[in-house]
C-alpha cells in the first residue's frame, strides 16, 4: 500500500511577532522581532512560533512590509 499524500512546500509566515516595549517618558517604542505565525488554511487561527518570550511590554503581530520576509 502506497500513501499518495503528498506533503505541500512549506508556507511562508504570514506575520512577524514582535516584542514592544515603551520608550522612556512617552518616546518612540522598542521594536524587538521575536518570532513569526502562519494563518491556518481555513482563516480561523495562527500557529505562533516564539523565539524569545518577553516578561514585560506585549508582543505584537505584523504582517510584513513590501519586501520584508516575516520570518
Amino acid at each position: 500500500m502506497t500513501n499518495t499524500k503528498q506533503k505541500s512546500a512549506p508556507k511562508a509566515p504570514t506575520h512577524r511577532a514582535f516584542h514592544v516595549r515603551e520608550g522612556k517618558n512617552g518616546g518612540k517604542g522598542f521594536w524587538t522581532p521575536i518570532g513569526a505565525a502562519w494563518a491556518h488554511d481555513d482563516g480561523n487561527g495562527f500557529n505562533i512560533q516564539i523565539d524569545v518570550m518577553p516578561l514585560d511590554g506585549k508582543i505584537v503581530l505584523r504582517t510584513p512590509k513590501d519586501g520584508e520576509q516575516a520570518g
